[in-house]
């Protein structure tokens, strides 16, 4: 078997490589690492690009170095130190016992080795096979201060992505505050980049913004105790020309829950750096003798083949070297999540008619949000006391659960595990468990605080008392939520020397809580939440395959929301739900049919009172939830194509094709109906184009007007009809028109089967 990485002791140089890319380094004069490529896979390497020596005045020389044009303000590097020379942002600032910041990074060694290593205590990227896999740790060293760091690269046999993090050791005899450690560092030279990111707010997540990298500083970070809602911990660098479906796209995934930061900076000579780590804002670590910091990773994805190509590479690897467990390849099952029907009013007898209805519809599980513990009426109460509040279960949960599952639903569970309420024993109990400033009132956010989970005994509190709950058997399925950012930034546990540490600790100990719940309770399915999307990251999705986008539930503003999110994480992490009308986020009616398309787009649910609903609309839910499951492995594993962007036009279109090319699920969707609409066409993508694909009705309980391709009166121009055969080069490259509609917010979804040779045969025969 070829190896990944090779090591040339002649030139220095390293050459990270699989079948389609190559990332390449060397070491220069004076034992500093100089990055040379990153891209498609070169077949050998000449020394052609070894760094040309100009003087470039006020660029510092390296030390003793005679040659003028050897500067380490302009060569492009690995990794940085700091007040050494490089006036650029650096990877990494240290305060010693001294006082002196200044660090001066040098080679001083190399391992490779099948496989990849474990991060301690962090979500990390692995491998089943060392086969699958190859790392190199290149350790560097400070002479001056004693201090060491390796750089841990791994290169993917079969994904075009290099993972790389950081770790540093204190060799010397004092102890080291670390203010800034970065995971990686990348610098190119003569590339004109814009960057793209995922901003947003809640409610309204992940929205693809792309911006040209002029001269100067750019941050993409959240300073909010989490991944955020704000600004997702994701950035990619990209060609001016490059689209969904060709160009180069460099994309940075950071593995990581708390406050991240990417640095963009484009320097004197439009070079430009990028740095990626834990955010330096707040951040301090005492580095005593002998210890170590290990960074989190950061997965690098390069596609020459625009930005679906690079979505596709983050989507498998995160499905098949992220996700773990039981799940990992399970289809997610269609759930009721009551949360929209009822709120905090619900007692055991509410609950069970829209549980009936759910089995009557076809569902798979029923979930019960917030208000079943403590003396939870509303949400000024009862966080941190996680026993079932029995005024609304006098039966015990235990029974209610019961009751689902004689339906023949799975019965999933909300916590909220890591917030308080003052209005609570936990908190009557031990006060100290609030995260808060010394001599200051504690922050309120939604009437609730944060549990100081640097400190162990609070981990160890909350987890024996989700033992006591999951040690019973009933819980299938949990939602974590987390429904507000860090304030207060202290904890007790440490000195107050030691306060910058607080963040990082915080999530160290979520992940702590997290492993020991998830290795107790392998049989449980775990989503993500936190107000919706505000921790939608790799790092959280290491521990729940799957996560809530957006507590907007709106389908018009799901599209966006889902687009962006798609970027950079698999379709089979994104939960959608259906909800009811007028939407209780933007007011806006859209029909049940385009809800339920955005929403069978993702992991399929639904969060309305099903008691509430016509009779028609019991039989269109219905219809969903059967076509859902027809295609559900398609949607959720599939290859996923982003064909229209509704931040582009009035249309959006999204393609699921099956890895065999035999399947193929396209969505689209028409924002604002016109008097005079402008006429459209779709073109698919990913198809065998010598093969023939018959139009199939995707929701085949029932032959109406209503079923996916059929059409009713609606229209003005009528979409193309159930058993139409298409060859997929006809799909390709002429497309197929898209209906005009007499409303607004109308969506189709067609599915698209490959006919056998025999079925072929036979047709040809009749004919």
């Amino acid at each position: 078997m070829e190896k990944l990485i090779q090591y040339d002791p002649k030139q220095g140089l390293f050459h990270l490589s699989n079948t389609r890319i190559s990332y390449l380094f060397s070491i220069e004069e004076g034992g500093l690492l100089s990055h040379l490529y990153f891209g498609q896979k070169i077949k050998r390497y000449h020394n052609q690009m070894r760094y040309p020596r100009i003087d470039r005045g006020f660029s510092g020389n390296v030390l003793n170095h005679p040659d003028r044009g050897f500067s380490k303000d302009t060569l492009p590097q690995e990794y940085s130190g700091s007040d050494a020379g490089d006036y650029r942002v650096p990877s990494f600032v240290a305060q010693h016992a001294n006082g002196s910041r200044s660090n001066a990074w040098t080679f001083k060694d190399y391992k490779i080795s099948c496989g990849k290593p474990v991060l301690a205590g962090l979500p990390a990227s692995y491998v089943e096979q060392e086969s699958q896999s190859e790392t190199l740790v290149v350790t560097l060293e400070d002479k001056v201060t004693g201090l060491e760091i390796d750089l841990l690269y791994s290169i993917f046999r079969d994904y075009d992505v290099i993972a790389r993090s950081s770790c540093v050791r204190n060799l010397g005899e004092s102890s080291v505050k670390l203010e800034k450690i970065s995971s990686m560092q990348i610098d190119f030279v003569s590339q004109d980049f814009d960057v793209i990111c995922l901003p947003g707010a809640h409610a309204n997540e992940r929205h693809i913004s792309r911006q040209k990298i002029d001269y100067g500083t750019k941050r993409f970070e959240s300073r909010r105790g989490t991944s955020s809602h704000q600004m997702n911990p994701f950035i990619a660098l990209v060609d001016k020309g490059t689209d969904e479906h060709s160009g180069q796209a460099f994309g940075l995934n950071f593995v990581y829950s708390g406050n991240h930061l990417f640095e963009v900076e484009k320097d004197q000579l439009s070079q430009v750096r990028v740095l990626a780590g834990i955010n330096d804002y707040n951040f301090e670590w005492e580095l005593k003798p002998g210890a170590h910091f290990q960074t989190p990773e950061v997965l690098m994805a390069y596609s020459n083949e625009g930005l679906n190509y690079m979505s596709q590479t983050f989507h498998g690897l995160i499905r098949n070297h992220i996700v773990r467990g039981r799940f990992k390849y399970e289809d997610r099952p269609i759930l009721v999540n009551n949360w929209e029907a009822t709120y905090f009013d619900f007692n055991e007898e509410k609950l069970k008619p829209i549980v009936d209805e759910a089995k009557e519809l076809g569902m798979e599980m029923f979930v019960l949000d917030d208000g079943w513990f403590g003396k939870r009426d509303n949400d000024q109460s009862s966080l941190g006391d996680w026993q079932i509040y029995k005024k609304k279960f006098p039966n015990g949960l235990e029974k209610f659960a019961d009751y689902v599952h004689q339906k023949g639903l799975k019965f999933g569970l909300w916590f909220e595990p890591e917030m308080i309420s003052m209005d609570s024993n936990l908190y009557r109990n031990y006060p100290s468990y609030l995260m808060s400033s010394p001599n200051r009132q504690p922050s309120s956010s939604r009437s609730q605080f944060v549990l100081d989970m640097c400190n162990k005994e609070v981990v160890n509190a909350i987890y024996h008392q989700l033992k006591n709950i999951l040690d019973k058997g009933y819980v299938d399925y949990i939602k974590w939520d987390m429904n507000r950012h860090l304030t207060d930034i202290y904890s007790p546990t440490l000195p107050p020397s030691r306060q910058g540490e607080v963040s990082h600790r915080y999530i160290l100990g979520v992940y702590e809580l997290l492993e020991k719940i998830i290795n107790d309770y392998p049989n449980i399915l775990f989503e993500g939440c936190s107000g919706g999307g505000g921790r939608f990251d790799t790092g959280w999705t290491y521990y729940m395959p799957q996560s809530w986008a957006s507590d907007n539930t709106d389908a018009v503003a799901r599209l966006t929301i889902q687009e962006g999110t798609s970027l950079a994480y698999p379709i089979s992490s994104i939960t959608s739900h259906v909800s009811a009308v007028p939407n209780h986020q933007t007011g806006r009616e859209c029909s049940l049919e385009a809800r339920g398309h955005v929403a069978m787009s993702g992991v399929l649910g639904y969060e309305l009172d099903l008691t509430k609903m016509t009779a028609n609309e019991k039989i269109l839910v219905k219809e969903q939830v059967n076509g859902y499951k027809s295609v559900r492995h398609l949607v959720q594993y599939g290859t996923f194509y982003r064909l229209k962007s509704v931040l582009e036009s009035n249309e959006s279109a999204w393609l699921f094709v099956s890895e065999n090319k035999e399947e193929a699920l396209l969505m689209t969707a028409n924002i604002l109906s016109y008097a005079q609409p402008i006429l459209t066409k779709t073109k698919l993508v990913g198809l065998n184009p010598d093969a023939d694909y018959e139009l199939m009705p995707l929701l085949s309980d029932r032959e109406s007007d209503h079923s996916v391709g059929y059409f009713s009166s609606i229209y003005a121009h009528k979409p193309i009809a159930i058993g139409e055969v298409f060859s997929g080069s006809e799909l390709m490259n002429i497309g197929i028109y898209n209906p005009i509609a007499r409303q607004d917010f109308n969506t189709q979804m067609y599915y698209f089967k490959a006919k056998k040779q025999e079925d072929l045969n036979n047709e040809i025969q009749e004919s």
